[in-house]
């Protein structure tokens, strides 16, 4: 993990960047969907993907209660 500085304002030292993962590059500062219980609520999936959001919050231990560890790594785990 990196975090790549792309702007850093001078009045408010607020920074645009790139953050750097193994599983690709999220643009900051973003959007980010927090899943509540691993589902999106008030969106459907078309929604959020036309969204732009490289990123949602998923809470893993609502995921363990429910769907379960299985069914969370038979849809490829979380990254």
């Amino acid at each position: 993990f990196r975090f790549e500085q792309i702007y850093e304002s001078k009045k408010s030292m607020a920074r645009v960047g790139k953050i750097h993962t193994p599983h690709g590059v999220i643009d900051t500062p973003s959007f980010v969907a927090v899943a509540t219980n691993g589902a999106l609520k008030g969106l459907d999936i078309r929604d959020a993907d036309a969204s732009g959001q490289q990123l949602v919050f998923c809470n893993a231990y609502h995921l363990l209660l429910q769907p379960g560890p299985e069914i969370i790594e038979g849809a490829g785990g979380l990254h």
